[in-house]
């Protein structure tokens, strides 16, 4: 193994391990009494089984990153990149098109060796702690619209990618960079019309008192409000949720049925503001703008990369390849990726604090944001009381109760 192979080899350990202390951390932090803010909202035994869910979920999600990592050792040390790459090689096909079969076939296996575990997470997890809604025939679904999407879209985008690395020379990065910013771009765009409904139906919010007062909000705030829609999480899940996609004209904000059900006007208009924040505030730019710098970065590092032998011999290839420069050194950025990972979400906490000052200080309920986020810590058994280092490494949200505490001090002064 040389130099290439151990960075890539203790990258994946020392995450693991890293991963493995700070779920172990929050497990400890999660034994902390009921904080005061939630007394009324949370008994003993709804306290109880939200730590309990904890515990399962880190357990099972312990074993399967130990499983996922050991598959991949192994299937690295005992060859099996190399023993694929000759199989296919043996068909004689195009060279992008052999590449589009190496790296298909891969991620096949790996949704194979998740697919029990999404099972389990599904029919044993969550149905024993109340969320499960979803049948059989919806998880099978869900699949097989997902492969299908994959192969319709993923597959000309993944040729186009090998293509222009091996036919356009130097600057390649930059039309690969392009190429897929674009795409990017046109698939923000049509998602929300032609894809999102494929997974679930987004049914106009019909007129009423919820529609008014979100109507009114929207007016007092200047947010051109094209499309209002329930969406049924129910569906799959008694989880609750509302989120903000698309863009131009094709924008829509979305509200879970189990969202509107667990909620008064009031509070769902609150939940409501703090989405409209994010637009308002240009969260959803910002993180475009970081998401194609990024992905600029990592395709000129890979034109560094591209065809060097050392980087094969670490991974025991024979044989040069665009596709194989393409996975090895996906996981040799690997580390670089974790950090940046880590960076998007401590600015992602930042701006979820923005959006719920933006709402605070702009519905004039907007206090009532609290309330909702302790009844959907309470309905989707959330961790109250999260260890530092986990939520450093994972939380792409602040706290709930940090939350909670923030936006009482927002309403406090702005009341004063």
């Amino acid at each position: 193994m040389n130099i290439f192979g151990f960075v890539v080899f203790f990258t994946l350990v020392i995450t693991f391990l890293v991963k493995l202390v700070s779920e172990l951390l929050n497990l400890k932090a999660a034994g902390a009494p009921l904080p005061v803010e939630f007394t009324g909202v949370y008994d003993e035994d709804a306290y109880s089984k939200s730590r309990d869910y904890l515990r399962v979920s880190t357990v099972f999600s312990l074993f399967g990153a130990t499983v996922d990592l050991s598959v991949l050792l192994l299937f690295w040390f005992l060859g099996g990149f190399n023993l694929l790459d000759h199989f296919l090689r043996g068909f004689g096909f195009y060279p992008i098109a052999t590449g589009v079969l190496y790296i298909g076939l891969l991620l096949l296996m790996q949704s194979l060796i998740d697919l029990p575990f999404s099972l389990y997470k599904t029919f044993v997890i969550e149905e024993k702690f109340g969320f499960n809604k979803t049948t059989p025939k919806v998880f099978a679904a869900d699949i097989l619209k997902t492969l299908l999407l994959t192969l319709l879209i993923g597959t000309p985008l993944l040729f186009a990618v090998l293509w222009f690395f091996q036919e356009t020379g130097p600057m390649a990065w930059v039309w690969a960079w392009g190429g897929i910013t674009l795409f990017s771009l046109v698939l923000q765009y049509v998602a929300p019309t032609w894809i999102m409904p494929l997974f679930n139906k987004f049914v106009p919010l019909e007129e009423g008192e919820l529609k008014s007062a979100i109507m009114q909000y929207a007016d007092k705030v200047r947010f051109p409000l094209t499309g209002i829609y329930v969406l049924d999480g129910s569906k799959r899940s008694a989880r609750a949720n509302a989120f903000f996609t698309g863009f131009g004209k094709r924008k829509r904000i979305a509200l879970f049925d189990t969202l509107i059900t667990a909620h008064p006007v009031h509070e769902l208009v609150a939940v409501l503001a703090h989405e409209i924040g994010h637009f308002k505030k240009k969260h959803i730019i910002v993180n475009m703008i970081l998401s194609m710098g990024n992905l600029g970065v990592l395709f000129f590092l890979l034109s560094l990369f591209m065809n060097n032998r050392a980087l094969f011999d670490a991974f025991f290839m024979h044989d040069i390849s665009v596709y194989g420069s393409l996975i090895f050194f996906s996981l040799l950025y690997s580390p670089v990726e974790w950090i940046l990972s880590i960076v998007i979400q401590a600015l992602s906490r930042k701006h979820e604090y923005e959006a719920d000052y933006f709402a605070v200080t702009t519905f004039d309920r907007g206090a009532s944001l609290a309330d909702a986020l302790k009844k959907l810590s309470r309905n989707n058994l959330s961790n109250l009381t999260p260890h530092p280092l986990y939520v450093f490494l994972n939380y792409s949200h602040p706290p709930v109760l940090q939350r909670i505490t923030r936006i009482r001090e927002i309403s406090a002064k702005s009341l004063s």
